[in-house]
């Protein structure tokens, strides 16, 4: 699995940004987040249409708005083809309004470079991934395929790394750094 302190791998996929018709999908570039001055956090699912999955898209949704406002750009992925990701979204509840792209990494290149897929069927783990401004990986974050997420966790740690001071046991935005 790629680690900290790694260059985020070269990437350029099409993503679900819309459910407008027409207006579905769009390029995302490795280079979008650096031109725009932004963190990265990109988190993988293991396959659209399953149970975990949305509750944590979802819930990254519900929260969008507070990684905009840390300068981060939001990212989901999987190994699914946009056109798995857009009648997902068009067909549950909780994932028409998102308010992130879905990125569909069909070749599976980006999560075979990223080596986070799993053995057999080769579907992407839980993994998230932070990147400063320059693609740089500052935190790696992985689970099971059984086991969901803290995105309030994700919030956390992007906070401490935008501090840029050493951050203790805990710590949360507002807490005094070492």
């Amino acid at each position: 699995m790629l680690g900290l302190g790694s260059q985020f791998p070269t990437f350029s996929k099409t993503a679900v940004v819309s459910l407008e018709q027409g207006k579905e999908f769009a390029t995302i570039t490795s280079e979008d987040h650096k031109k725009d001055g932004k963190w990265l956090v990109m988190f993988w699912w293991p396959k659209d249409f399953t149970f975990v999955c949305p509750t944590e898209i979802a819930e990254f949704n519900r929260r969008a708005s507070d990684f905009a406002d840390r300068d981060a750009s939001l990212i989901g992925a999987s190994t699914d083809s946009e056109f798995v990701h857009a009648a997902w979204r068009r067909d549950h509840d909780d994932l028409r309004g998102l308010k992130f792209p879905m990125l569909a990494d069909t070749s599976k290149s980006l999560a075979e470079e990223l080596g986070i897929l799993t053995e057999g069927e080769k579907v992407a783990y839980r993994v998230t991934y932070i990147a400063d401004q320059e693609g740089i990986v500052r935190w790696v974050s992985a689970n099971d395929l059984s086991v969901g997420r803290n995105v309030d966790e994700v919030l956390r740690v992007l906070d401490a790394l935008q501090t840029d001071e050493l951050c203790p046991c805990n710590w949360k935005a507002g807490d005094a750094t070492l």
